[in-house]
């Protein structure tokens, strides 16, 4: 299934797309796309529905963030070696881990909002992955039990944030607007290959990236394992799993976000985000 959430901000509708790519309404089976509803019960529930027997959503309503009630977004710090290279990074014996704030997530097609003094705001598309079930300690055999499905997901960053600020990645990664999440959830059995798709993202319609995500360092499974460790992951929670080479700053000169421009992104089966920055400060510089 390809699971939605449309409608007006704050009073957000729970759907699913059909055959046609149609918006069909889940609201009398279910109140949102968030914690027990991302469970295996739930979704083999809604699975057996047809699609067909349910209503159509509005014309034209508005894709926003295919997951409620997101509690935590975990990224993974350099899980490409091309990628780690080209931007400088090392890449150490076990996954770097890093928090974005809840406040980060934002739409498919919401605007990318640039940092105050922003000059080094930077893109990354990834998959995400999202759990379903409670995780804690679980093994790699059984990492993938507690997931419910995967998301197209956009890392952003402020470079200046993250690197010259000292501290932790957390103030580079969380900004509003910074994990753009959907179009929409694909339940695990929609997508068996995902080990293997391929991810690409564009500013102003030139290709920045565009790779096979079966390069991860890190894979699925043992991320979500190795996560677990170490705080108890909840349905709900996202994991971003590291983005391809092709990050701004592997450029030379490095090349970064400024007021006005569009990032469009995409991957096998998952859809695609589309997204204007927006400096609302009035102060942000290339």
């Amino acid at each position: 299934m390809r699971l939605v959430r449309f409608g007006k901000r704050g009073a957000e509708r729970p759907g699913l797309l059909d055959g046609a790519d149609r918006i069909r309404d889940l609201s009398d089976h279910v109140a949102d796309l968030a914690g027990a509803a991302l469970s295996p019960a739930a979704i083999e529930a809604l699975a057996a529905l047809d699609p067909e027997s349910l209503p159509l959503a509005p014309e034209g309503a508005e894709l926003l963030t295919p997951i409620g009630g997101i509690g935590k977004v975990i990224g993974v710090g350099p899980n490409f070696h091309e990628s780690a290279e080209l931007a400088g990074f090392r890449i150490n014996p076990e996954p770097t881990v890093f928090m974005k704030a809840p406040t980060s997530v934002s739409g498919p097609f919401d605007p990318i909002e640039l940092p105050r003094l922003s000059t080094r705001t930077d893109w990354g598309v990834e998959l995400g992955v999202v759990i379903g079930s409670t995780a804690k300690y679980v093994n790699v055999e059984q990492a993938m039990d507690h997931v419910v499905g995967f998301t197209l997901a956009n890392d952003l960053t402020e470079r200046s944030l993250q690197l010259q600020r000292g501290g932790q990645w957390f103030k580079g990664k969380s900004h509003d607007s910074f994990a753009p999440l959907g179009p929409w959830l694909v339940t695990k059995d929609e997508l068996p290959g995902y080990g293997e798709i391929n991810l690409w993202l564009e500013v102003n319609g030139q290709r920045q990236q565009d790779s096979s995500i079966a390069g991860m360092i890190f894979k699925v499974p043992y991320l979500v394992s190795y996560i677990s460790r170490f705080t108890r992951l909840e349905p709900g929670d996202v994991i971003l799993t590291g983005t391809p080479g092709g990050v701004g700053l592997s450029y030379d000169p490095p090349r970064f976000l400024a007021n006005g421009d569009k990032v469009r992104l995409g991957g096998d089966g998952l859809g695609v985000q589309s997204h204007v920055c927006i400096a609302p400060w009035g102060d942000h510089e290339r």
